[in-house]
């Protein structure tokens, strides 16, 4: 293992010096491929949550002062009470390095080592660890024809071999349309908008099964919980929810 980790860092330093990269979010120099686009600054600065870190037990959302760690697991922020899913989590906030990773994510089809050793980190995390099944959040058809691939499916894909677990493209399909853009709307009209619009179409693959839904960002909530909302309708046994990142509030 040493060998390889070794030679798996002479290779990274001669990548990286013949072929130099600038961070796309400073313009430094990037010092290691493992991180992405994005130099190592840029990822330091960037609020990553940690397994200490106090939050919403259902969606995540960071909480504020004066809450202690040891009552982690009571806290709930009330606006989550709807949603359909049991948990959320992200690998931190929607800034800086994460938010960059996220948008170039949708561009090209590269998780960094970085991002990936964030998101098994969570996924490894209680209740997470409890997962049997990963479902990617199936994109509209059209978008997915534009994009040439599903972001999240990347992401699961690039999880499940560490998690030992399969990844399940088949089982949850979009059913409905929404709207192109939704840059805007409130809480409301974005649940307004994929309400109803995801299925299950092979029951019997889920039913009983603990389900790791895998989307790059988690907005309002409003897409995995209307995605959480059919599967569990489909006989899931539970739905925990794996994000990149999420909004601070």
């Amino acid at each position: 293992m040493f060998l390889t980790r070794t030679t798996l860092s002479l290779y990274d330093a001669f990548l990286t010096l013949a072929y130099p990269q600038v961070c796309s979010l400073c313009g430094e120099s990037v010092e290691s491929r493992i991180y992405g686009g994005v130099c190592r600054n840029c990822w330091n600065s960037t609020r990553v949550f940690t397994v200490d870190e106090v939050v919403c037990w259902k969606c995540g959302v960071p909480a504020r002062g004066g809450v202690g760690r040891q009552e982690a697991e009571t806290i709930r922020c009330r606006r989550c009470d709807w949603q359909q899913f049991e948990v959320a989590r992200a690998c931190g906030v929607y800034e800086g390095a994460l938010r960059e990773s996220a948008l170039l994510l949708k561009r090209q089809p590269n998780l960094s080592a970085h991002l990936l050793n964030l998101l098994v980190g969570v996924a490894k995390r209680s209740p997470f660890d409890q997962s049997t099944r990963i479902i990617p959040v199936p994109l509209h058809p059209e978008r997915e024809r534009e994009r040439g691939f599903n972001q999240a499916v990347l992401i699961s894909k690039a999880v499940a071999p560490v998690l030992g677990l399969i990844v399940d493209e088949q089982s949850l399909v979009r059913v409905g349309k929404s709207q192109r853009y939704r840059a805007g709307l409130d809480s409301k009209g974005r649940r307004d908008t994929v309400e109803k619009a995801f299925s299950v179409r092979f029951p019997q693959l889920i039913k009983g099964e603990k389900i790791l839904l895998v989307d790059d960002v988690f907005t309002t909530g409003a897409t995995v919980s209307s995605c959480a909302e059919a599967l569990l309708s489909g006989g899931a046994g539970g739905v925990y929810v794996l994000t990149i990142a999420r909004p601070s509030r």
